[in-house]
């Protein structure tokens, strides 16, 4: 199985110097091949509602691709090349070859998304020419990396082309017996660090169609969203959330400031930009260290089927429609109250766990599926009726089971029942349901998770 590690690199500062210009050399790179698409593509097509009469075409072009770029680089490592804007002189033939043809894979991949699509026909966005703050990720092929030699908490490798052996700090030990694949060598805030690739002969491959799922063997889970609260599962448990961003927001927003109050080009600016970054950094590693640990404590459940709702994410952060009278004065949409919640969908990075969370159990030997969530928080889990219709009531007391129903466990249960194709049909306008309805056949397992969670949402009595 192929695995991922990733490591802290403390390269000499002559190793620093060459590789930042191995950056900028893949960056030039990237930009050029990116300008000769779109110069194709902007000068062999024409408007769809232009006349044929004055819309003349030159002579077509071969389109550039992958092939016909990667030609270039024997013809342009032969001698210096000129930078027209900034008058630089690069030199390609200190780049490894195939890190170069790596760089023309991404320009071939960042073109094809925005014009084609990715296999599931989502065209992105227009690729961007990168600066030096976008562009800081370099792939190192195995067959230029050599193993020299493995300490107990260090790692000496030798790259080709580049003088001296990287060492690299092993804060975990590698597998035995595995097999080094490629590295990517990484420039964040506060250094590089080194993403080794490697196949791991130990672990074995995954095969997702060999697990059935049951109401034993599976895990219902609910993104909850609600003050201290992160996911609720159907176990009748709930997890915590962080709130990385809310708790640095205010360091991070005075750091903002004195940086916007220096000039630009200045020294006082670059540092403080420089520690802004790591306030970035700093938030982003405390949000991937909670998807990881709460990834790993959902998989300790020895569950092999975790079944999850598929978050329109994109919808769910975007900004209210403008609304105008008459006279097209603006009237008030909500977007204040909207814009803090926005904030708190983004800082949960819910896409970022649910993607650790298909890796970690796909480790583990486990399967994350993605689930319709229609009507799985209004529908109570253990009999047909809708109870929760708004999302203020977050506790309701059933006085014919005499017990208290949360919301967010009720709703993780439903989005279980969904996977295992036991949540009724429910039709979209009337809210009536079509058909036959399982609901009955799990009514006992239900009330079982439901009854040993009433004690923690029962309201407290008054004294």
């Amino acid at each position: 199985m192929l695995l991922n590690y990733q490591y802290r690199g403390y390269p000499t500062t002559n190793q620093k110097l060459e590789l930042n210009d191995w950056l900028r050399i893949a960056q030039y790179w990237f930009n050029r091949q990116l300008g000769e698409r779109f110069d194709w593509w902007e000068n062999n097509r024409c408007a769809v509602n232009a006349c044929p009469l004055s819309c003349s075409l030159p002579i077509l072009r071969n389109n550039p691709d992958y092939y016909s770029q990667k030609k270039q680089l024997p013809e342009l490592k032969k001698d210096l090349v000129l930078v027209q804007h900034s008058g630089e002189l690069l030199d390609l033939s200190r780049v490894p070859s195939q890190t170069l043809q790596d760089v023309s894979k991404r320009a071939e991949l960042a073109f094809n998304r925005y014009i084609q699509g990715d296999s599931n026909g989502k065209r992105s966005g227009k690729p961007r020419f990168k600066n030096a703050a976008r562009y800081r990720t370099l792939k190192i092929e195995g067959q230029a990396v050599t193993i020299e030699r493995i300490e107990k908490d260090w790692l000496f490798i030798s790259i080709a082309k580049l003088k001296g052996w990287l060492k690299i700090r092993l804060h975990r030990p590698l597998p035995d017996g595995f097999v080094l694949k490629n590295i990517l060598l990484t420039k964040k805030a506060d250094g590089w660090y080194t993403t080794i690739a490697i196949e791991d002969p130990t672990v074995p491959t995954f095969n997702p169609d060999d697990i059935t799922p049951s109401w034993d063997n599976s895990l219902g889970l609910d993104a909850v969203l609600h003050e201290d609260d992160y996911l609720a599962t159907s176990q009748g448990e709930k997890l915590p959330s962080l709130k990385s961003f809310r708790k640095s927001e205010k360091r991070l927003a005075q750091v903002s400031k004195r940086k916007s109050a220096r000039r630009k080009g200045s020294n006082r600016r670059r540092k403080l930009a420089k520690r802004e970054a790591k306030e970035h950094q700093r938030i982003a590693r405390a949000r991937a260290d909670h998807a990881y640990k709460t990834a790993h404590a959902l998989v300790r459940t020895n569950k092999k089927v975790f079944y999850h709702e598929d978050l329109n994410l994109k919808a769910l952060s975007k900004r209210n429609k403008a609304k105008q009278d008459e006279n097209g004065t603006y009237l008030p949409n909500g977007q204040s109250a909207k814009s803090g919640l926005n904030k708190s969908w983004l800082d949960a990075a819910f896409g970022q766990f649910f993607t650790t969370l298909k890796y970690i159990a796909a480790k583990a030997g486990a399967v994350v599926v993605k689930v319709n969530p229609a009507h799985t928080s209004q529908l109570l889990s253990y009999r047909d009726e809708i109870v929760f219709t708004g999302c203020d009531l977050r506790v309701y007391y059933d006085p014919i089971e005499w017990i208290y129903v949360d919301r967010d466990i009720n709703a993780a249960i439903n989005i279980k029942r969904v996977g295992l194709g036991l949540f009724p049909t429910i039709n979209r306008r009337s809210g009536k349901i079509k058909g036959d309805s399982l609901t009955a056949s799990t009514a006992k397992e239900v009330l079982e998770v439901l009854s040993n969670t009433r004690s923690l949402h029962r309201p407290a009595r008054a004294v």
